[in-house]
């Protein structure tokens, strides 16, 4: 179809009609959208860079299991403890208590109250004195009495060895001792073939093996010795100087040479002699008995709490390191034993006596726990008193202990014993219910303390005897 002649052309339709009509408002638009793309794709492309440079960031380098530093040793799981004898450590029998409880074959504190602060242990002391003359004396040692020809007629001295079980009558409360009559006899008859013609009239009585006025402790309390317990300590004796020498508590004199010298007198006939202080001089000696051997000395001791033992092997342990025999020497005579035994801390302990009664002895529970466990191995000295000690329920001044609600563990128990008028003690080795073997010491110390102390005492090692190992701090 043809144009009609005169009529004007139509404009284009659709994009280009619009074009054509608003040109300038196209273009703008168009380089506004133009921009918008371009800046959305610089968005996305800075995100695309980035997270590519993050990703190579954060990847670690290959490292082997092999070169990452590992621990020497992995820990070890700890043992959780749930047994508490507590209420049996603070009952009203108790002014106060401090002890500790220690693993034998590992050498753990199980239990713990000022375990390492000194204090006195009383006659737990004696277990040391025991050690102490095994080590320096020797077990199979025995403590001679002599009788010496005098430097004058009619002259003979009476010459104290050390030994307090010098006895009077067969009797003795001290088993197998050594009778003054035997001594007597034979220094008589020796001393007729040495002077037919010449009868004794004067007995030297030698206690010179140390100081004589050294004899009693000011600490100790006299109602010790009035009351059966302790004797004077000199080196010349009979009967650990009782009144009466066939029981273990009897009352002692205040004059034990001179109750040797009257005996010994009335042993050889001689009623009418005369007496003397001094050392012997001459050298010939006309008669000598021995003890029992220092090992039956110190089971002696430790079985019955005898005082007067402990405090004569105190002093000749003194006197065989070098030292005078005298009380103050004991606080360097007993530790240095003890540390020849074979006990490193003995530097921590003070020893005034023997036996124990004077409360300036200072030992830690500790010190006590670890001479138990050194015992408890059997090992030298320090095992051989062990050995001795008396068993709960079986033995020695144990033998009535450990009744009632402490039964279970009696004939579990090794240990010695201690008591004064304001102390009651305890320390030896548990064989506890499951096997283990466990150390211990424990001081209740206070004025007005009763025996109820001690009933709690057994009760208390009763309950470390039912936790064993589970053995709790608290």
């Amino acid at each position: 179809m043809t144009e009609s002649a005169g009529s004007e052309p139509k404009a284009p339709g659709g994009i280009r009609a619009l074009v054509a009509k608003h040109p300038t408002a196209v273009a703008v638009t168009v380089a506004a959208v133009v921009f918008v793309l371009l800046a959305v794709g610089a968005v996305f492309a800075g995100i695309s860079v980035g997270s590519a440079k993050s990703t190579a960031d954060v990847v670690p380098a290959e490292v082997s299991v092999e070169s990452r530093s590992q621990p020497d040793v992995a820990p070890s799981a700890v043992a959780v403890r749930t047994c508490s004898v507590d209420p049996l450590a603070t009952v009203a029998a108790f002014p106060s208590l401090v002890g500790v409880v220690t693993d034998v074959a590992t050498g753990d504190v199980l239990w713990d109250r000022a375990a390492t602060k000194a204090a006195s242990p009383a006659h737990i002391v004696t277990a040391l004195t025991g050690a102490a003359a095994l080590q320096t004396l020797g077990a199979d040692t025995r403590i001679s009495t002599k009788v010496v020809d005098g430097s004058r007629a009619g002259v003979i001295v009476l010459v104290g060895g050390g030994d307090p079980t010098l006895a009077t009558t067969t009797a003795s409360y001290y088993r197998d001792a050594p009778q003054i009559s035997e001594l007597a006899s034979k220094a008589m008859t020796r001393y007729a073939e040495l002077h037919p013609d010449q009868n004794v009239t004067e007995i030297v009585l030698d206690s010179t093996l140390w100081n004589t006025s050294d004899a009693w402790d000011s600490n100790w309390p006299d109602r010790e010795r009035t009351g059966g317990y302790h004797a004077y300590v000199t080196a010349l004796m009979v009967n650990g100087d009782r009144a009466d020498p066939t029981v273990a508590i009897s009352p002692r004199g205040t004059d034990p040479v001179a109750s040797a010298g009257q005996a010994f007198a009335q042993a050889a006939g001689l009623p009418a002699v005369t007496f003397s202080r001094g050392a012997a001089v001459g050298g010939t000696v006309l008669a000598e008995v021995k003890s029992q051997p220092v090992s039956v000395l110190v089971e002696q001791m430790l079985v019955s709490g005898d005082d007067s033992i402990a405090e004569a092997l105190a002093r000749l342990v003194s006197k065989k390191l070098g030292f005078s025999g005298s009380a103050s020497s004991l606080a360097q005579a007993i530790p240095g034993a003890l540390t020849d035994a074979g006990l490193d801390d003995a530097g921590t302990i003070t020893i005034t006596d023997g036996s124990g009664l004077s409360a300036k002895n200072q030992a830690p529970p500790m010190f006590i726990a670890n001479f138990m466990t050194l015992g408890a191995s059997g090992s030298g000295a320090i095992g051989a008193a062990f050995a001795l000690l008396p068993v709960a329920g079986e033995s020695g001044d144990l033998y009535s202990r450990f009744e009632g609600d402490a039964a279970a563990a009696s004939g579990h128990v090794a240990a010695k014993s201690g008591w004064t008028n304001t102390e009651h003690s305890l320390g030896g080795v548990v064989t506890a219910k499951d096997g283990t073997e466990l150390a211990f010491a424990f001081y209740s110390i206070g004025d007005g303390i009763s025996s109820d102390a001690r009933t709690a005492l057994d009760n208390l090692v009763a309950g470390v005897y039912a936790c064993g190992n589970n053995l709790s701090n608290y």
